[in-house]
Parts: C-alpha cells; structure tokens; sequence
C-alpha cells in the first residue's frame, strides 16, 4: 500500500502521541533509603530525601536491590532495570485484529465524538488528527480484500477513544468552554 507524506506524517504523529504516554519515570531506593527517580525524557536523576528533592550527584550510587547506576554530570546512564522499565508492550492486535466493523468505524466515532456530529467542533485541537485518523482508516479499508474488518488504524482510533484528555468530547468542550 502507498501511502502519501501527510498521512505518513499523521501516522508517525499519532504514534508518538500514543507511545509518549506511556513513557513514566524510573525510580528506585537507595542504600540510604533515600528514592532515585529518573525522567525518561531527558535521563536526569533526582533524589529524595526527607520530602527533598535535588539533582543525584555524579558518581556511582547502589540502589537497594544491589544494582549499580552512573551518573555523570546529572544524567543517568540507562542500567538494565531503566531499560526495561521503558520497553514497550508487544502490540496489542488482538483486540481489532479480525473483528467486523458494525456501524460506525472506530476513527468515525473519533471524529463524531471530537469534532461534533454536525462539525459543530471542527477548530478543536484534535479534530484534524482524528480526521486524518479517518482518511487513513477509508485508505486501509479500501485497499483491503475485506472492506467490513478493522484495520491497524481503526484498531488506533479504538485507543484514541480511550484518550479523554486529548480527545475531548465536543459537548464537554463546548461546556468549558462557555463557562
């Protein structure tokens, strides 16, 4: 399948988003009992102790499990335990893999719940991704031998739809909104 610059551009957008919100800081005890945290942004490392927090000091701390971690310069190097607390699940394909759309599609709902049912909020901030989820969706479909079985971005509009922070609701927005 070919797929055009823009939709690859919302794709590899969209994925980040997703994969983004799963990143969570790494934290761990000190000998000392103090907590080491490290964000997965940037590798810094801070520790606590005593309700205070400041940035770890260079050099090789023990944490209590027996692991070593580096830090020069305020920044971590990765040991297994980092890295592993950043893998990524296996994608979940189950979930939409082989299962007949009924009704609306997935990015349909999405674009329904965001952008309104009439386009009533075609200027919120995750109208346009969702409407891109939507072409990318009709694209799959189209090119697809089975055009009433989900496809990898319909399974990707089901957990957009989970997303209640970034995907808002159009009535609720337009709520706040008026407040």
């Amino acid at each position: 399948m070919k797929m055009s610059c823009k939709t690859w551009l919302a794709a590899a957008l969209m994925t980040l988003f997703l994969l983004s919100a799963q990143a969570a800081e790494w934290s761990s005890k000190l000998l000392d009992g103090s907590t080491v945290t490290v964000d997965p942004d940037t590798n810094r490392a801070t520790v606590t102790r005593e309700g205070v927090t400041t940035p770890l000091w260079n050099g090789v701390h023990r944490t209590q499990d027996g692991s070593a971690l580096i830090i020069n310069r305020g920044i971590a190097t990765p040991n297994e335990a980092i890295i592993e607390s950043r893998r990524l699940p296996p994608p979940k394909t189950e979930e939409w893999e082989d299962v007949n759309i009924v009704g609306y599609t997935p990015c349909e709902q999405l674009v329904r719940r965001v952008c309104g049912r009439q386009g009533e909020c075609l200027d919120a901030e995750a109208c346009d991704p969702a409407q891109q989820l939507l072409t990318m969706e009709d694209e799959e479909r189209n090119s697809a031998a089975n055009r009433n079985l989900m496809t990898f971005t319909s399974g990707q509009c089901q957990s957009a739809m989970k997303d209640r922070e970034y995907f808002i609701q159009c009535e609720q927005r337009a709520d706040s909104g008026s407040e």
